[in-house]
């Protein structure tokens, strides 16, 4: 009689429900519990990642705020506000950190504890174990998208109307009857009555602002007025003069209505940005697009702000393309060894916005074309992130062994004979002065580190002709470690070996 077979036994994209199938074909049934298996051990590390970065964000950030908190004073609820429109800018570089992050690890815990071996050995490829990952990239994408493109430009906006709001509070509060008051910057007011509709009365203005005498101005009232559009204050004068005191003559003016325009002076920078001042961080994509029309597309503002529109809608694809090349980088751990996933991934996180920002730079400047040079780091990125998951998939090293043997013999060439160089003469310097007692040529040669050929059992020191063979790819400290391990020394490297020590074996 013909047994059946296990349910556990049958790949799980190809089993079908409890019932029995009475017909040829296999109904489909997607492997939720591994796919919510997968997904919940992403994001317990993606969440931790980003809580981790934003604090070092946060702290990063708080440190130029704080001159600015201090300046304009600004209290509890104002200090909220202001940190939550900052928020968006920083999650546009936290969180594609923290998802590629989040990958790594989940994947390195999950090949350190040979769950993913488990699963191989069930019948489940990498393939099978992508759809998770790419949900979840799509979705931190797609949320890193609608903080560029959304979030962000309202926020910068947002942050320029407050610090205005509070610059212009701290001028309303700074302006006090019968007293001086410098909170305009060059630009010095007194007055001498403020009624309840905050009108001035007997008015006294001393402007510095590019002079080396100032511009006296008395009025007999007076209001101040504020254009956010514009981030300016207005100060409207009535029934006054003018004195100009510059030169060698006095000029008087009289006037029945003056007005000054003055742009805020206070500490009004956050992170070396002038945030009193409107600029393409605050323009909607839209207005991105119609502005750089107009100031014509082949000039260097029109490139500006082209960049700008590209750069919010390249970083989230990046982030997706970052996320994916996570779980490649999170397989390459084994038991017993060091993870190099992180490592790997925080390298390769530094070279896409370094690749990222030369693009961005040559676009700007005309060397490159502006859709080519913005979206060509992620076109790269993917090229790369398919290469390196499809070596994993095969189950074969990230890099081909023909490079590594190029690289090996290359460094063995060039940075080898460098590198013992420096060895020698740091040996000989601490023998001159007595910090090391000096060493017989066997005595070197027994505690210089070896290389080993793996298939032969066979290691080679340093001055024998084979010691930078290609083949040669395990290294041990000394011959000593080498022979414990089991192998054997060549026959050049044996009668090294053997020589006795002639310090030793000399008469005192």
């Amino acid at each position: 009689m013909k047994s059946r077979r296990p349910l556990a036994d049958v790949p799980l994209r190809f089993r079908s429900s409890a019932k029995k199938s009475t017909g040829p074909s296999v109904r489909f049934r997607l492997p939720l519990l591994l796919y919510t298996y997968i997904a919940n051990e992403l994001l317990a590390p993606f969440f931790a990642s980003f809580l981790i970065l934003y604090s070092v964000f946060f702290l990063i950030r708080l440190i130029p705020l704080l001159d600015v908190v201090l300046a304009l004073r600004i209290g509890t609820g104002d200090f909220v506000r202001l940190f939550s429109y900052i928020f968006p800018h920083m999650l546009l570089y936290v969180i594609p950190m923290a998802s590629m992050a989040g990958v790594i690890i989940g994947f390195t815990r999950l090949t350190n504890d040979r769950e993913i071996l488990a699963l191989k050995a069930c019948g489940v490829s990498l393939r099978q174990m992508l759809p998770p990952v790419l949900l979840i990239a799509a979705a931190i994408a797609c949320l890193t998208g609608f903080f560029s493109v959304r979030l962000i430009p309202a926020g910068s906006l947002g942050v320029k109307q407050l610090m205005f709001q509070l610059a212009k509070e701290k001028i309303d509060k700074g302006l006090k009857e019968k007293e001086f008051t410098e909170a305009l910057g060059d630009i010095v007011v007194y007055v001498d009555d403020i009624d309840a509709q905050q009108n001035w009365h007997g008015v006294y203005v001393s402007d510095m602002r590019g002079r080396t005498q100032p511009l006296i101005t008395v009025a007999k009232s007076g209001r101040m007025a504020a254009e956010m559009e514009r981030m300016q204050v207005n100060i409207t004068l009535e029934d006054g003069s003018l004195h100009n005191a510059d030169g060698p003559d006095n000029q008087v003016i009289r006037f029945k209505r003056y007005q000054l325009r003055i742009s805020l002076r206070p500490p009004t920078k956050v992170g070396g940005e002038d945030v009193t001042a409107l600029g393409r961080g605050t323009m909607s994509q839209q207005q991105l697009l119609d502005t750089a029309k107009k100031q014509g597309l082949d000039t260097r503002p029109g490139r500006m702000l082209l960049s700008e529109y590209h750069h919010r809608l390249v970083l989230p694809v990046g982030c997706f393309i970052l996320s994916l090349l996570g779980m490649p980088l999170g397989l390459q751990a084994r038991a017993g060894k060091r993870a190099i996933g992180l490592p790997l991934g925080l390298a390769f996180f530094i070279l896409y916005y370094v690749a990222f920002t030369t693009g961005r730079v040559l676009s700007e400047s005309g060397a490159l074309p502006m859709v080519l040079g913005m979206w060509l780091p992620n076109l790269l990125f993917l090229v790369l992130t398919t290469f390196i998951f499809r070596r994993t998939d095969q189950e074969r090293p990230l890099i081909p062994e023909r490079l590594q043997d190029l690289v090996i013999v290359g460094c063995n060439r060039f940075l080898r004979p460098i590198y013992d160089r420096i060895l020698t003469w740091t040996g000989r310097l601490l023998t001159r002065y007595g910090l090391r007692q000096p060493l017989s040529a066997p005595q070197q040669e027994r505690r210089l580190p070896v290389h080993a050929d793996g298939t032969t059992g066979i290691f080679h020191l340093s001055n024998c002709q084979q010691y930078h063979c290609p083949r040669c790819r395990i290294k041990f400290k000394d011959a000593a470690v080498a022979a414990a391990a089991g192998f054997s020394p060549c026959a050049f490297c044996r009668e090294t070996l053997t020589q006795p020590d002639r310090r030793a074996t000399s008469p005192k």
